[in-house]
């Protein structure tokens, strides 16, 4: 089956083995962040007039959660789109998948790219106005929104991850296939030059 599916599996599975969700909430706290993150976050913070951030994530609302707060991070979020998880009457950690979609690029929990259109959609209904899309990423899954992305738009896939590989793949078949600006990163840090440097210019 789906990631999701084998996740929900393992979970029940955990759970009959004594594992509780403080278990996991520890576990989900204590993992690193990306290199560089919380450099781009310190940056961000720091803009936060500029910037509107959503988190979309194949993982699940319970752990994101835990570690957004634990790095103290989660206010900087307006948003977090993830596969929905809660706890049932057995006091195991449950998992669900997050919507249904039409998309044949997709694991059929959740479509990024379907999530990232209507986002956008809503936001425009609320005359929320954005000069352009910034899309950092790094699984396949994030091909197919990075895939809307327009000429005035950034896609920042990290190296060496299917996301770039993919783009770089679709670069090669056609030159013009991808619209958006590529720009590849090591460490969240390059994302925060590259905005410093255009927030510079504008000055």
């Amino acid at each position: 089956g789906s990631y999701n599916e084998h996740m929900q599996r393992v979970l029940a599975h955990l759970g009959e083995q004594g594992v509780r969700p403080a278990d996991f909430r520890a576990v989900y706290e204590s993992i690193p962040l990306s290199p560089g993150m919380a450099e781009l976050f310190q940056f961000l913070s720091k803009h936060r007039e500029l910037f509107e951030l959503v988190l979309i994530s194949d993982a699940n609302t319970f752990g994101i959660e835990a570690k957004l707060r634990a790095a103290g991070v989660r206010s900087l979020f307006r948003k977090v789109f993830s596969n929905p998880a809660g706890v049932d009457r057995r006091g195991f950690l449950t998992l669900g998948p997050y919507h249904s979609h039409k998309c044949p690029r997709c694991p059929a929990n959740m479509c990024k790219r379907k999530i990232l259109g209507e986002y956008l959609a809503e936001r425009a209904r609320e005359d929320a106005e954005f000069q352009r899309v910034f899309y950092v990423g790094d699984g396949a899954n994030d091909f197919c929104p990075a895939g809307t992305l327009t000429a005035a738009d950034v896609a920042f896939p990290r190296k060496g991850y299917p996301m770039h590989r993919l783009i770089q793949e679709s670069l090669e078949k056609q030159p013009g296939a991808f619209q958006a600006t590529v720009v590849p990163w090591e460490s969240a840090v390059e994302v925060a030059r590259y905005l410093q440097e255009l927030l510079r210019r504008k000055c």
